[in-house]
């Protein structure tokens, strides 16, 4: 009997994140990241970046994003305002090698018209510390345009 529980929650915690919409494609600001998409409640999404930052690090970021309004500004595709809140590792190499851990922070607008593409632009914003003598606090923020395509 514990077989078939274990089978059965797996089977239909597969289903369940299978049947969810995704989105795959990229952002470009102030670097070039891969960008995922995940829906997991509503309209509401986890993001995971994997890219370059200022093109002197390499950083992995993760941002659960709250969808607070859709307005209905045209007839055809949807419109979306989001917001969350995230976290960033990455490992630098600018003057000498260096990690960095983050809050991130990012606020956007995106459009996914009839067809499956999707276009966003929004604001990131990161706060931590990195392993760098003298000043090991930094933040950024910067805004990005990204292009997905939905499946």
């Amino acid at each position: 009997m514990k077989k078939f529980i274990v089978i059965a929650v797996a089977l239909f915690t597969a289903a369940a994140v299978y049947a969810q919409p995704r989105a795959i494609g990229g952002r470009l600001g102030w670097g070039a990241e891969v960008s995922y998409q995940h829906f997991v409640r509503g309209a509401d999404f986890v993001e995971l970046d994997l890219g370059l930052f200022n093109f002197n690090s390499v950083n992995v970021t993760a941002i659960y994003d709250f969808v607070f309004a859709e307005p209905q500004w045209t007839s055809k595709g949807t419109w979306q305002w989001y917001a969350g809140p995230g976290a960033s590792l990455g490992l630098g190499w600018y003057n000498s090698t260096h990690a960095n851990i983050s809050a991130a922070g990012n606020v956007g607008l995106s459009y996914t018209f009839w067809f499956p593409l999707e276009l966003s632009f929004d604001f990131r914003v990161q706060l931590g510390w990195q392993s760098v003598s003298g000043n090991p606090f930094y933040w950024g923020i910067g805004p990005a345009i990204g292009v997905r395509y939905h499946f």
